[in-house]
């Protein structure tokens, strides 16, 4: 069971570094990157449905701030505690 629960704590670590690194790079003009292509494709698909529920609030909905990744930085945050605690 330990190592179930460290190969999850670690994988989620990794998640959030890449989501770290896609934040920190977006703020730099890149054209066909291989990394930002990689990071994309790792992230987007749990930023998406983040990012339509977060639109559908009315006061984020004209906002030039995408906040998609700092909920789920918090939700896998959240996650990582729960399996440190089972």
């Amino acid at each position: 069971m330990g190592l179930i629960r460290y190969t999850a704590i670690a994988s989620v670590r990794v998640y959030e570094i890449m989501l770290f690194l896609r934040a920190l790079l977006s703020w730099f003009p890149m054209s066909d990157n291989y990394v930002m292509s990689f990071l994309y494709n790792i992230t987007e698909p749990l930023l998406e449905p983040i990012r339509k529920l977060l639109h559908k609030i009315p006061a984020l909905q004209n906002i030039p701030i995408d906040f998609s990744i700092i909920v789920l930085l918090l939700l896998l945050d959240v996650f990582r505690m729960l399996i440190i605690t089972l």
